[in-house]
């Protein structure tokens, strides 16, 4: 599939630097600039070929030698629940799920650290600061939310940074409480922005990369169906998994 940008659209190249999924590989990326008044529209003609937003930028990995990131995607229309997914809706009944601007709150900000902390102490993202998560929460937004998940009593439990695109909804990032391991949060809150997308009369879920080398990639390929964009195009893929 050929995907042409805006004239306008300005590519770079990052520094090699130690691939953060898999041991002993070196990472490279291809950024596009998301400046400028025809930024949404690059952004969705980007998405389609794979790339994904940070802050201003769209990228995608350019690693030679070595093409494990799948750009993933679900066609929301097709989705089905499964008893599994039936389970996590249940289990997570007494959440409300609601979108909120894409702005950052100390309240977010909390819950991120105690995410970060919790399942990624040794990683960059644990050492952000309030500023550092305001960047990311706010600089660069396209159309971007937060869908909050709270309990009956208005606790913040999990947050999803989400872009609304031309085709669909994407899943930036996603944070939620460390000791509630048992609701699946992360799964609920994929789960709400398929839904989403289908009331909204959309057609897509983007879930970024799966990497079959990655346990943290691992929940992505529960997700069925699953598109990969391929060398041709958007293809229906069905990476082991285990059953759902």
């Amino acid at each position: 599939m050929t995907v042409t940008p805006p004239a306008a659209a300005r590519f770079y190249y990052s520094a090699p630097a130690p691939c953060p999924y898999i041991d002993g590989r070196t990472e490279r990326r291809i950024f596009a600039d998301l400046s400028g008044p025809g930024a949404a529209f690059s952004y969705d003609l980007l998405s389609e070929a794979g790339f994904r937003r940070s802050l201003g930028f769209a990228y995608r990995p350019a690693c030679p030698g070595c093409h494990a990131c799948v750009p993933v995607r679900i066609p929301a229309r097709e989705f089905v629940l499964t008893r599994s997914w039936r389970r996590v809706i249940a289990t997570n009944s007494d959440l409300t799920i609601t979108w909120a601007p894409a702005r950052a709150s100390a309240e977010q900000f909390d819950l991120f650290q105690r995410y970060q902390n919790g399942r990624h102490g040794d990683g960059d993202m644990a050492r952000m600061d309030l500023g550092d998560f305001k960047t990311m929460v706010e600089v660069g937004a396209l159309g971007s939310m937060i869908a909050e998940l709270r309990d009956a009593s208005g606790r913040l439990l999990g947050g999803c940074l989400t872009d609304r695109m031309a085709r669909g909804m994407s899943a930036v990032y996603s944070f939620f409480d460390p000791d509630e391991d048992r609701r699946s949060l992360g799964s609920r809150a994929v789960l709400w922005l398929i839904e989403q997308t289908v009331n909204e009369g959309l057609d897509f879920v983007y879930l970024g990369y799966w990497i079959a080398e990655s346990r943290k990639m691992a929940y992505k390929a529960r997700f069925r169906p699953l598109e990969g964009l391929t060398r041709d195009g958007w293809q229906r893929i069905e990476p082991d998994a285990g059953t759902n």
